[in-house]
């Protein structure tokens, strides 16, 4: 237990410093930097060869170990997560407000929990690019707060809430008249910019609230972005234990963080872009594989697509499968779909089971309620873009979506520990 209390102290650590995906990119490789492993850029020529390497595209990051006697045909161990969650984002002219109040205009991104979003004290996070391309990140103290109507105004909101998310989801952040204030000011003077050299932005709200370990013997665990940052956090532990090992055989173990899960991948730092197989190709390139080599590595390799997973609601158990309920505390997730929701197969479940094994780690098996449409991940996108047998595992969670969700303390670890055990295996 004491090394999973270390675990998710760190956890808190990682997600306290990753407000946006652009910060948690940057707090990975800083960490990664720290172990050992050397920051490319795509733009330039990369040596190839043995080693330890990261780079960062926006808000995703791609790291890699390179064993010392591996091939033109030596598979690749990839890790997938995602650095974003649910939330909401800036739109184009956020100063607004009326009444003495100044708000901010946002558009929902994903598909965030709205309630849950209602009187917290709130960040802003992400990047400002300046005109001439340079970024800088930025991230707020307190600043923003969506204010519940009172109940005397509203005698049937615990009869079920409704929220207009034009009109109803839209954050107080001051007092004054809009058109004497700049939001984007003041987010760039936190940066030390000029304010009129900001030719761009990608800005999220996130919660300031700090994670914390609750329960009567300080089993459960509550923070913001667990979804899915407690899978980045995992893979990049056991990137950088399986480095400290120093294998010289085995796999290229891969750790893959990508952005823009929460809304469908589509973007060139997302599962459904260029970035994990141009990675691939350009290690392959290093060690001198032919096309014919890299599609016989492929083959040979194997992806853990791992996100968050619904443990079973001691209020609402009829939402879950009857016979198949996971727990918080439990283990990770096997992730199930027949519809392929989720890449899950026979061999990838037996791969995964052999895993935890190995790991000692137990797992249980989720699928959905046959009446309740099951989400996807960035698994089924992996194994349909590069053709790698994927499975898809995950975190069970409590208020997945939530600004503030919850889990078991022992579960991140575990999922930690069969990640730095799938590193070093050839599956």
């Amino acid at each position: 237990m004491t090394e999973a209390v270390n675990h998710i102290l760190d956890l808190g650590a990682y997600i306290s410093s990753s407000p946006s995906s652009f910060h948690a990119a940057h707090e990975a490789g800083r960490r990664l930097t720290a172990a050992g492993f050397t920051q490319l850029a795509e733009s330039q020529a990369w040596t190839g060869g043995p080693g330890r390497f990261f780079l960062i595209r926006d808000g995703a990051i791609i790291a890699w170990l390179t064993p010392e006697h591996a091939t033109a045909v030596t598979g690749f161990n990839i890790l997938g997560a995602h650095t974003d969650s649910p939330s909401f984002k800036l739109k184009p002219k956020p100063t607004t407000g009326r009444f003495g109040m100044l708000q901010a205009g946002v558009e929902v991104y994903g598909g965030p929990l709205l309630n849950s979003w209602l009187d917290r004290e709130l960040r802003l996070a992400g990047r400002l690019v300046a005109l001439d391309g340079t970024e800088a990140l930025v991230a707020t103290g307190p600043l923003l707060r969506f204010p519940q109507l009172a109940i005397h105004l509203d005698r049937g909101v615990n009869d079920g809430l409704v929220l207009d998310k034009q009109q109803h989801m839209n954050p107080v952040w001051g007092l004054g008249d809009p058109a004497g204030a700049d939001l984007l000011g003041l987010l760039a003077a936190e940066a030390g910019l000029d304010p009129a050299q900001i030719g761009g932005y990608d800005v999220v709200i996130a919660d300031t609230q700090a994670a914390a370990v609750l329960g009567a013997k300080g089993e459960l665990f509550a923070s913001g972005r667990m979804d899915n940052l407690t899978s980045v956090h995992a893979g990049l532990v056991a990137l950088i234990a399986a480095a400290e090992a120093g294998a010289a055989d085995g796999p290229i173990a891969v750790f893959a963080a990508f952005d823009h899960e929460e809304v469908g991948s589509a973007s060139r730092s997302g599962a459904c872009g260029p970035i994990l197989e141009d990675v691939l190709t350009r290690v392959s390139d290093g060690l001198g594989a032919t096309v014919s080599e890299r599609r016989r590595a492929f083959s040979n390799s194997f992806c853990v697509s791992a996100d968050a997973g619904h443990a079973v609601h001691p209020n609402y158990p009829e939402r879950h499968d009857p016979a198949n309920r996971p727990v918080l505390n439990g283990g990770p997730l096997l992730k199930i779909n027949a519809n392929q929701r989720y890449a899950t197969d026979g061999a990838g479940a037996a791969v995964w089971a052999r895993l935890c094994r190995g790991a000692g780690v137990p797992y249980q098996e989720f699928v959905s309620n046959n009446v309740m449409p099951c989400g996807s991940t960035i698994g089924p996108l992996t194994a349909t873009r590069l053709g790698i047998r994927t499975v898809d595992v995950g975190m069970p969670l409590l208020s997945m979506h939530s600004a503030r969700e919850l889990c078991g303390v022992e579960d991140p670890f575990r999922l930690a520990r069969v990640a730095e055990v799938f590193f070093g295996t050839v599956p």
